[in-house]
């Protein structure tokens, strides 16, 4: 079932009304929660130290709580990077040298590119339909490494990442940046935003005038403060749909 919400009368199947799509990353087309899972393991063995489940769910508690305040604008890039092992190894009692720790993840967290199952036929499904670029608030070197690695690079026109960009989604300046490098030939209202994060892809898409597709494969209860201009809850929806 495909659901409808915000502008919802504009959307009608078959009409071809979007000419281009803005792709999220972790978690629309990557499993980042097995990349993260398997980077940390091997950092934390690297290390010599043990990781238990605790100290996964502490970790993933510090670093969501660091995001949200990054996409609030709250915080920097920088300090998300920087400060999350600080606070986790501070509150499990680990000295360490949390700059290099965080050196060594990134780098295993860019060789793990684990696409989530039937992404690669998406992606071939809509290339040559749709010009294809991909949004993400990631690191740049490890995003970037992850697309190629994955096999999805040579399908995507550009890469819109934030730490390039200078401003990261949800804010309008995010997507205005993207605007400005799609070029002016691109037309705002045949552009369509896919993600899976309300307060990231959806509310971006809301503060920058533009459509936007919840990927909502988990049933998450939708927030009346953020709708979607159209949801699925899976590719093979998103695949009629378009």
């Amino acid at each position: 079932m495909v659901a409808f919400y915000y502008f919802s009368e504009t959307v009608q199947k078959g009409e071809n009304m979007y000419q281009t799509l803005l792709l999220d990353v972790d978690g629309t087309l990557l499993d980042f929660e097995m990349s993260q899972h398997m980077a940390l393991g091997q950092a934390f063995q690297r290390f010599g130290y043990p990781l238990t489940e605790q100290t996964r769910s502490l970790y993933n508690e510090i670093n969501h709580a660091l995001w949200k305040q990054y996409e609030r604008g709250e915080v920097t890039r920088e300090t998300v990077i920087y400060s999350r092992f600080e606070k986790l190894f501070q509150a499990i009692g680990v000295e360490e040298d949390c700059v290099a720790f965080e050196e060594i993840y990134q780098d295993l967290l860019g060789s793990g590119a684990y696409l989530l199952e039937g992404a690669m036929e998406l992606v071939e499904y809509l290339y040559g339909k749709y010009e294809l670029y991909i949004i993400t608030n990631g690191v740049s070197d490890t995003q970037r490494r992850r697309l190629r690695d994955s096999g999805l690079a040579p399908f995507m026109k550009d890469f819109f990442i934030s730490e390039e960009l200078g401003v990261q989604k949800p804010q309008r300046e995010y997507f205005d940046a993207c605007l400005a490098r799609m070029g002016s030939f691109v037309d705002k209202q045949k552009l369509l935003i896919i993600g899976d994060t309300l307060s990231s892809d959806i509310l971006g898409g809301i503060h920058a005038g533009i459509d936007t597709c919840w990927y909502n494969p988990g049933y998450l209860p939708a927030d009346s403060q953020i709708p979607a201009t159209i949801e699925v809850h899976s590719f093979q929806e998103l695949m009629e749909l378009l």
